[in-house]
Formats: structure tokens, sequence, C-alpha cells
């Protein structure tokens, strides 16, 4: 018996006849059980592997868990899809809707951020690291993901994209490993069972849109959304995890980030985001999408962090 074979998936239906429920879609009424399920079997399923003698039974929990991860990705998709709508279809009209979402999209300017870098305390920086390393996707495996078949001018950007995240092809400038060291240098112990779901959701929800070709201009969206908005809040990790004592080299994947990602951002938005909607104007709708489901996803992460933290659960006005 496979992890999703107790729960209820319901039936199948298009985008476009999703009715928004409940805050998270789950067939079981537990986000957090769906969540889990779909964590773990996202570290299998991208994790290289050899031959299984049971190909059949993994065919099997593949297809469950991918429709489990289809009903949660279109639940959001609906919750989203008017203010989507909107983003206009001309290329620099677009572009500018699409940067308007650094102040105006949800989550943007959480109280949580100030908090970290003015007050926080180290046991409670370091339950905040640990929730972020547990819910890490890997941005350059995303990317890896999404860029297939995509046009010359979109992948080429993301192919130096990619390579900077790669470190250039040093191992000490990866960036993935980076955010292993500040983890190591905190004594965190990051995993899925100990992370929150909202956090896995967001991770859920990262590799939904990169692993399935249908989500792919979302998930170009959703990775543009991050280039563009990380900058303050790493700023702002950063700066408590100094107030704190943690060494400069421990946390250089925070003070890089800070001032990388700007220029990530504005190459991805003009060679990628624009180039996409002069080629195919329809794409605008797509990318929008995916940049409010990782913005809406992330704002859920903000509000669960916050609760922990005894900080508030109120969520500003443009959530």
């Amino acid at each position: 018996m496979t992890a999703f074979a107790d729960f209820e998936a319901g039936p199948r239906k298009a985008s476009t006849g999703v009715v928004p429920g409940p805050d998270v879609a789950d067939p079981a009424g537990d986000p957090e059980r769906l969540h889990r399920a779909l964590a773990h079997f996202n570290e299998k399923r991208l994790r290289p592997a050899l031959d299984s003698a049971d190909w059949g039974a993994d065919l099997d929990e593949e297809v469950r868990a991918k429709t489990l991860e289809a009903g949660f990705v279109e639940h959001e998709r609906a919750a989203i899809a008017a203010r989507a709508a909107a983003a206009p279809a001309d290329p620099d009209h677009f572009i500018a809707w699409f940067e308007g979402l650094n102040e105006t999209g949800p989550g943007q300017g959480d109280p949580l951020f100030p908090w970290l870098a003015a007050s926080a305390s180290l046991a409670e920086m370091r339950w905040f690291i640990a929730q972020e390393i547990g819910g890490e996707a890997g941005f350059e495996d995303l990317l890896a993901l999404t860029q297939l078949r995509f046009p010359v001018a979109a992948k080429l950007e993301m192919a130096r994209n990619f390579w900077d995240e790669m470190g250039r092809g040093n191992e000490k400038g990866m960036h993935g490993p980076m955010l292993a060291r500040i983890g190591a240098a905190l004594d965190v112990q990051a995993t899925i069972d100990g992370t929150v779901w909202e956090s896995l959701a967001l991770t859920n929800m990262m590799v939904a849109l990169a692993a399935n070709r249908r989500y792919a201009y979302h998930s170009v969206g959703a990775l543009g959304i991050i280039e563009m908005t990380a900058p303050g809040r790493v700023t702002m990790v950063d700066r408590g995890l100094e107030r704190l004592g943690v060494p400069k080299k421990a946390r250089h994947y925070f003070s890089l980030h800070s001032v990388l990602d700007l220029e990530h951002s504005a190459a991805w938005n003009r060679e990628i985001l624009r180039s996409l909607v002069v080629a195919e104007p329809r794409a605008a709708t797509a990318l929008a999408e995916g940049a409010l489901l990782r913005l809406r996803c992330g704002a859920r992460c903000f509000r669960r962090y916050r609760r922990e933290f005894g900080r508030g659960d109120a969520a500003p006005p443009n959530w």
C-alpha cells in the first residue's frame, strides 16, 4: 500500500471548472497529511534511482500522487485566477504589472522579516532557518526542469542564471550548499517531518509547476517572482543573523542573494518574461498565475511562522 492509498482524490476537473474551497485543497480534509505525503513523494521523485523491480507499483503511486498534486495546484489557481487574468498581454505593460507585485503581491511587506532582523532570538532564528531548509526545493533543479524546450532567448538567460546558481563551476560558490552551511553553523537539523506543512506546500507547489510541462509557463513566473522579491527578505534575515553573531562566511547565502538576485531579476524580466509574452501574448496569464501562486504560498508560510512566534495571525490587505 502506498502513502496515497487512503486519499479520496475525487473527480478530476478542468482548471476552468475548479471552484475555490478551503484555504488549501485536500481531499481528505487534512492539508498537513497531504503535504507531508507529497513532500516525501517529491523527495523520491527527484532523487536519481536505479531500476525498480516493482515499477508497476511505482507507477501506481505516481499516478495517485500526481492526481492529488494536480488537485492542489488547480485549487490554488482558482483562488488567484481573477487577479492573474488582469495581467496585460502587451509585453511592456505586462512587465510593469509583474514588477508591481514587488509591492502589492501577497505576502509582500510581511512584518515577519523586520522582526527577524531586529528582535528574533537565536532559538527563533534557528527554527526559522530549519523551516526554510526543510522546505527548500533547490532553485537550480527547478530551473533545470523548467527550461526544457523554451525559445532561445529565454533559454539562454535561464542558462546564465543556472550557471550562477552552480557557482560558475566552483563547488564553493554553489548556492545550494551555501544554504546547508548556514544550517550547519546554527546546528539546525532540517527534516520533512520537522517542517510545518505550509512550508512543504510551498515546495510542493514549486515542484509541481516545474515537473509538469502543462505548468511550464507558470514555473517561469514563479521562479521570476522569487528572484524579484527575495532580496528584501534575505537582507533582513542577514541582518538578524549578523545581530546574533553568526559569522559572515556562514551567512554568505543571504548576503549574496540580497545583491545577486537584483541582477538576476532585471535580466529575467527583460530576457525571459518579455520575450515570452512577445512570442505568445497568451502566456501572460500563465506567467502571472505562476507568480501569484508562489506569492500566495509564501504568504501562507509567513503567517504560520508569525503564529509560531506569537507575532499575530493577521494578513496584510494585499493578501
